[in-house]
């Protein structure tokens, strides 16, 4: 936990294979919404960039990520969080496994870097995944007491 205030803020690491949309989305958006509670990080077992894409659809919503860096997991090694959460969309992908987390989640989002077609397509799939990650995410931390909507 990370004190904040008064209050400990949960660690929150969300873990997908590349670290360049899902993870960075789910960072960016719970940082954004829940910073009070939450410190969000987030990490891949192949680190390659943040995917351009990711950072426009997050920008529409006012969430910037754009100096988000993709991080091995092995950026966090010895590191400790309160929970952490896979991202990984179908039996297709391996998930990365990491044993620094009290709670280990698994909440499962395709991947948006997937989907080809026009420019549109692409935009409304990744559209589609953030709106995603933003319900999923906030109804889990509801679930957990860790966040209460007003």
């Amino acid at each position: 936990m990370v004190l904040h205030g008064k209050f400990m803020k949960k660690r929150v690491l969300f873990l997908c294979t590349a670290n360049s949309s899902r993870s960075q989305m789910a960072e960016g958006i719970i940082n954004h919404f829940f910073r009070n509670k939450i410190a969000a990080f987030s990490a891949g077992t192949k680190a390659i960039s943040v995917n351009p894409t990711a950072i426009e659809v997050m920008q529409e919503i006012g969430i910037d990520i754009s100096k988000h860096e993709s991080k091995n997991l092995t950026a966090f090694d010895g590191q400790n969080f309160d929970y952490v959460i896979t991202l990984c969309g179908n039996a297709n992908e391996t998930c990365p496994l990491y044993i620094g987390g009290t709670k280990k989640t698994h909440i499962g989002f395709d991947d948006p870097t997937k989907v080809q077609g026009t420019k549109e397509e692409i935009l409304r799939e990744f559209r589609r995944v953030r709106e995603e990650i933003k319900e999923k995410l906030t109804d889990y931390f509801l679930e957990e007491k860790i966040i209460t909507m007003r």
